[in-house]
């Protein structure tokens, strides 16, 4: 079974000539490239991993894109772009050109308004749909709403939503409060959700059961091509082998076949990633 990891982080040292954003917070206190990224991959298991640029590079993707040309087979790129600035408009129709780049990954966690607001976002998700430029996308569950309407106008966008659209710092039954609200955007076939980062969400100790209920929800909602697992990394609070047996031992309702989507060939084959 091939296991593709979602999301990961990797960022360099904070330098004058590569400063950090301002503000900005790494998950882990030390720097997590690419050697790093596949020593645990290795020991976890996990065969591919989709790197996501984070917030402290701004919109920079040169180190992951550097991940990618020494390991072409093992990373690729979800990217970011400023849709504020000039010069993103038009620079979709060559986006994928870029070697390893895959599509886009926007958070909206902090800014949901902007999702919708034709003067942040322009001619972005249209440029996306017409280039066959897939996204991620984060937001919370009350603003999946938001993802939905955009969902409607695009219907050949690709859209993935981030971590199940729960909100930083949840845990437990208050993290899935609103799930309906994800449940709801099911029905556009375009939207497909990560099952990702589950174990940071529990207060409980492996394998989380307190929330295999919900992961189950979103199962029947999606069908297992269009769930894609994930572990967001960096953040972990178990061994990155946990989050991978999380679900290849410790939910029974998924057959093999649903586990060979889920935990890779779903995310290759949305992502329009080769295997």
């Amino acid at each position: 079974m091939l296991i593709v990891d979602s999301q990961v982080h990797i960022w360099a040292a904070n330098t004058p000539e590569r400063p950090w954003a301002e503000g900005a917070k790494p998950h882990r206190p030390q720097p997590f490239g690419k050697n790093e990224l596949l020593q645990e991959m290795q020991a976890a298991g996990v065969d591919r991993v989709v790197i996501v640029p984070p917030s402290l590079d701004r919109t920079r993707n040169d180190l992951a894109l550097d991940a990618v040309q020494s390991h072409p087979g093992q990373f690729a790129v979800m990217g970011k772009i400023n849709p504020a600035l000039p010069e993103s408009l038009g620079a979709l129709a060559n986006w994928r050109a870029q070697p390893g780049m895959l599509g886009l990954r926007f958070n909206f966690k902090k800014n949901m308004d902007r999702l919708s607001n034709p003067e942040y976002m322009g001619c972005l998700w249209a440029e996306a749909e017409a280039a066959r430029v897939p996204v991620y996308i984060g937001v919370d569950q009350p603003a999946v709403s938001l993802v939905d309407a955009v969902a409607a106008r695009h219907p050949q966008l690709r859209i993935i939503l981030d971590h199940m659209a729960l909100a930083s710092g949840a845990k437990d039954d208050e993290a899935f409060r609103d799930i309906e609200m994800l449940l709801a955007i099911a029905k556009r076939p375009n939207v497909g959700v990560k099952v990702s980062a589950l174990p940071g969400y529990s207060t409980e100790p492996y394998p989380y059961r307190n929330l295999h209920g919900y992961v189950k929800r979103v199962y029947d909602a999606f069908g297992p091509g269009r769930l894609f697992w994930g572990s967001d990394l960096t953040r972990l609070k178990c061994t990155y082998r946990q989050c991978v047996t999380v679900f290849t031992e410790e939910m029974p309702w998924l057959t093999a076949d649903d586990l060979e989507l889920i935990m890779g060939g779903a995310l290759c084959d949305w992502l329009d990633w080769p295997a």
